[in-house]
């Protein structure tokens, strides 16, 4: 009989990556912009490593919005970042954007995301 081992979650914890990503979407381009990210959404889930993805609107009148995404561990995010399919899915994003800047943090802590 085979034993499945768990690794603890304060030991997985210090494996997560979370992705930060600040976009300034080009005037107008807001529309494009959130369907171009549908794409990439929808082919990143199931993507080894990968763990959650989201897309936050300014509510501030500004034109930057955040994606922020958490990976079971660094490699395999930039795993999936250098690969051939990665760069194809961002191209059609491209368009819309007039700049980026991009944000990578190991997960040391965090709490838990129920309320009984």
């Amino acid at each position: 009989m085979s034993t499945i081992h768990t690794t603890p979650e304060h030991e997985r914890i210090g494996q997560k990556l979370r992705v930060v990503f600040f976009v300034d979407v080009v005037e107008g381009g807001e529309r494009g912009f959130r369907e171009a990210y549908r794409q990439i959404r929808e082919s990143v889930v199931g993507t080894p490593g990968h763990l959650l993805d989201q897309l936050g609107e300014p509510v501030d009148g500004s034109r930057r919005w955040v994606i922020t995404s958490e990976w079971e561990t660094p490699e395999h995010f930039f795993t999936w970042q250098q690969s051939e399919e990665h760069q194809a899915l961002v191209a059609p994003l491209r368009v819309w954007v007039e700049r980026t800047e991009s944000l990578r943090f190991r997960i040391v802590e965090e709490t838990g995301g129920g309320l009984s």
